[in-house]
């Protein structure tokens, strides 16, 4: 029996802009292989797999190369289409199993909340190629949060020009690496570009997980603890960011842009 399958542009209210996931949603689990090939298959930066279960859902997100603990865009993605395709009324909260335990996402007008764990980026050593991959001479902040490195660079300008050596980045030890700086302008508190080539994505376009560091981050610089943010990849994407002790609340808007059936 043919399953569905609809991508959906997420963090963005336009196509082709923001970043993409697919979305599954199953009547029963399948293989861990399956899915593995499905996003290999897909060839997006996540494929979010679905399965009902006591109150909620459980979900589980893959890139081609690896599962992955934790996926914001993927995660608007899936709840956008449990409320467009009518697995869930409108107005509903979306209840995620993961394996970062339960999220939740809430439908705000046009855009979509997900309440997710903070993962606070605490001062560490940097690691002797993580600058020159990155092709930064000096940082204003090297961290790491559970997932990542965080580097803070001087401007806006140096974090849009950077051009990563993939191949030396890929040998750092973590998920990704998150490169931010102030923005240059009133619209955004910040900006970031994430890299994560050893989960098989050497840039990926919007990253809601990041923001999970970002947030706590820059509320402390700022002083803030509701921020607006910029993701500045060549596809870019806004994410609204509002800090909730433990958890941040991340918000983003969703697009429908393909659907399509799986025969296999």
């Amino acid at each position: 029996m043919p399953i569905r399958i609809v991508q959906v542009d997420a963090f963005t209210n336009r196509p082709f802009a923001g970043n993409p996931a697919a979305v599954c949603i199953l009547q029963e689990p399948r293989p861990d292989q399956w899915m593995r090939d499905v996003a290999r298959e897909m060839n997006l930066s996540e494929t979010a797999f679905l399965t009902p279960q006591d109150d909620g859902y459980n979900l589980r997100w893959f890139t081609p190369a690896v599962e992955v603990d934790l996926c914001g865009h993927a995660t608007v993605a899936s709840a956008h289409v449990l409320w467009q395709d009518r697995h869930l009324p409108e107005g509903q909260q979306a209840r995620f199993h993961t394996r970062s335990g339960l999220l939740t996402a809430d439908r705000r007008g046009e855009w979509i909340e997900l309440d997710f764990p903070a993962k606070i980026a605490l001062p560490a050593e940097t690691p002797p190629e993580l600058l020159p991959a990155l092709g930064v001479a000096q940082a204003r902040f090297v961290g790491r949060s559970a997932f990542d490195y965080l580097v803070e660079v001087d401007s806006e300008e140096t974090l849009r020009g950077l051009t990563p050596d993939q191949t030396s980045l890929k040998k750092v030890p973590v998920r990704g690496v998150i490169v931010t700086a102030r923005s240059a302008t009133p619209e955004f508190d910040f900006v970031s570009r994430f890299f994560a080539p050893a989960s098989g994505i050497d840039e990926d376009p919007v990253t809601g997980s990041s923001h999970t560091a970002l947030g706590p981050y820059w509320g402390e610089q700022l002083g803030k603890s509701e921020l607006t943010a910029y993701q500045a990849s060549a596809r870019g994407g806004v994410v609204r960011v509002r800090l909730a002790g433990e958890r941040v609340v991340l918000g983003g808007q969703a697009v429908t842009v393909m659907t399509g059936e799986l025969l296999a």
